[in-house]
């Protein structure tokens, strides 16, 4: 279903035709099918589909423009930039209001495109896209991730839309984990990371208005699985960790359940607010709890249901992320460790770092 959406908003062919016959009309063009789209979509989630869809939908609809508006800006034969989509929206995924992160990666951070890249990226605040950029060369990629693994972590995400594929490779291959942040120490970051941003939400996501980004049990939580996991085990999507025996297919399934209802919810949010929120706020979960199909009924009041089954699925989710967490701790740090138990007392011994009966 991803490329159902731009598809039925404009025909490409007569799109591009209207662009090349008057320019002028492009950012009202634009505007119009970015409208168009969001209201689509607004639509769709509303008549109950799902938000693995929508998610998916709008990110394919937003590649489409971004690759029209490049068109008007930077010219079609240029062998020396590219354009790729990082972070979130590199992995495909889009929800309404999410920031869409973008790195224009260059030959030379000199090379003739300075009007032009400043030219794509205004228009693209103009139409209503909400952008976060930056420009750098290959090594400048290189240096910035290697001092930030924050970059890093958004770069390994990297997708080539339009440009120079050599560029982007060359890009990925200096930025791997051949190079740089190879598994062990990419897990120990992104593992204290996540140890500091549980504490920020005290070690709970059983806030009244929890955050359903960050908080333990969610979206962060299942994305530092998959980012550990594609980083030193190369996989490439989640089911990949059941043939390696990391998760059984139940816990995927699970993972998966939790993921896509947690997308609902953050998709309902962003719609409700309007903008990029990721609180579950009172009033936006008494809302999607009747959206969602829950009831009054004497025993429990809808809004109650609904986050009764909220944190049911926030804590399995924690649950699980902790479970593979520890496999991967003993796989990645402690894998050439010989794994013979060191006695404690008569009920307890301890096997590479961790308390075992």
């Amino acid at each position: 279903m991803r490329h159902v959406l731009d598809s039925e908003l404009f025909n490409a062919q007569n799109f591009d035709a209207t662009l090349r016959s008057d320019k002028t009309a492009a950012l009202t063009l634009f505007r119009d099918t970015l409208k168009a789209a969001n209201q689509v979509l607004l639509d769709r989630f509303h008549a109950g589909r799902a938000a693995t869809e929508l998610v998916y939908a709008r990110a394919s609809l937003v590649d489409a423009l971004l690759i029209r508006a490049w068109a008007l800006y930077l010219p079609a034969d240029a062998d020396n930039i590219a354009l790729l989509a990082v972070g979130g929206y590199g992995r495909g995924e889009l929800h309404p209001a999410s920031d869409i992160d973008l790195l224009i990666l260059l030959q030379q951070i000199d090379e003739p495109y300075r009007d032009g890249i400043s030219a794509f990226l205004t228009f693209l605040w103009d139409i209503g896209l909400e952008v976060g950029h930056s420009v750098r060369n290959v090594a400048e990629c290189l240096e910035e991730a290697t001092k930030d693994i924050t970059v890093a972590t958004n770069i390994q995400e990297a997708r080539l839309l339009v440009g120079n594929a050599a560029l982007f490779e060359e890009q990925r291959r200096l930025c791997s984990a051949d190079q740089i942040w190879p598994g062990p120490a990419f897990f120990k970051a992104k593992w204290e990371e996540q140890i500091q941003r549980h504490l920020k939400y005290n070690e709970t996501g059983y806030n009244l208005e929890p955050n359903i980004k960050e908080s333990p049990g969610g979206l962060r939580d299942i994305q530092m699985i998959g980012w550990v996991a594609k980083r030193h085990f190369g996989v490439d999507t989640l089911q990949e960790l059941v043939d390696q025996g990391f998760l059984t297919r139940e816990e995927y399934r699970l993972l998966r359940e939790g993921q896509a209802f947690l997308w609902r919810v953050r998709f309902g949010v962003h719609m409700l607010a309007g903008r990029r929120e990721d609180r579950l706020l009172f009033d936006h979960q008494r809302v999607l709890a009747k959206q969602f199909g829950y009831r009054d009924n004497p025993q429990k009041l809808a809004v109650e249901q609904f986050m009764k089954h909220y944190y049911r699925m926030v804590m399995e989710l924690s649950r699980l992320n902790e479970m593979l967490l520890q496999l991967f701790q003993e796989e990645i740090l402690y894998r050439d460790d010989s794994g013979e138990p060191v006695e404690i007392n008569k009920r307890f011994q301890a096997r590479k770092g961790f308390l075992e009966v």
